[in-house]
């Protein structure tokens, strides 16, 4: 899965989670409406969770640095919004619960044979939802944690990659002078050859004078000797 589908997903779940949070903010009981929504809320917020762990996991498996970080950073935005999106999510709890207590309220004034059936009712709502609470806020201060963690290994991983740029920078620098040097090797390389060619030509040219010289005296000093013997 590519990184822009991941993302799509996510904000997908995300708006699923505010609309069943909505539902709960407008739910006027009864209980078992309110136990039903919770249950859908929770499996989404569950999967919108998984999605964002795949979300950092396409990001580590990215070739390029750039687009890594980028991911990263997408992602722990997403991980802080969902840890938002939980503090509403009690909030719209408790709110709902102040609801249905203020209801059975109004019903005890009331009175009647059903007084007996309300306080019951009032009993085991109030029970269900403080429990509820009470597992909404420990899933919170779980996923709250793991937040801490997965941020801080993303950090690290970041953190990570600045230091491998930084090393490829000063390799490339070193490669670059080391360039430099073996461009002054070669221009040397050239120089001294030319040279060497240089000297070898004079070296002909003096040998060829020598002998030349030799022959020209050698003629020279020939030439009575032939006119004394012809004379």
């Amino acid at each position: 899965m590519s990184a822009k589908t991941c993302i799509q997903e996510i904000v997908k779940l995300d708006l699923k989670v505010k609309a069943v949070i909505q539902d709960i903010r407008q739910c006027n009981g009864p209980l078992d409406l309110l136990n039903e929504l919770n249950l859908q809320v929770k499996e989404l917020i569950k999967e919108l969770r998984s999605k964002i762990n795949e979300l950092v996991k396409i990001a580590k498996e990215q070739d390029k640095e750039g687009d890594e970080i980028a991911i990263l950073q997408d992602a722990n935005s997403y991980k802080k919004h969902l840890e938002s999106t939980l503090l509403t999510l009690r909030k719209a709890n408790l709110g709902c619960q102040l609801m249905i207590e203020r209801r059975d309220r109004e019903s005890l004034l009331e009175g009647g044979s059903e007084w007996t059936e309300t306080r019951k009712r009032k009993k085991a709502s109030k029970e269900m939802l403080v429990k509820r609470t009470a597992d909404i806020s420990t899933e919170l201060v779980q996923i709250s944690r793991l937040m801490s963690e997965q941020v801080q290994q993303s950090d690290e991983t970041m953190k990570h990659l600045v230091d491998s740029s930084s090393q490829v920078s000063e390799t490339h620098e070193e490669f670059k002078n080391q360039s430099g040097v073996l461009q002054m090797s070669r221009k040397l390389l050239t120089k001294y050859n030319r040279r060497e060619f240089t000297d070898k030509l004079l070296i002909f040219l003096a040998l060829v004078l020598f002998f030349a010289t030799v022959l020209y005296i050698t003629k020279k000093e020939a030439i009575p000797k032939l006119t004394c013997a012809v004379n």
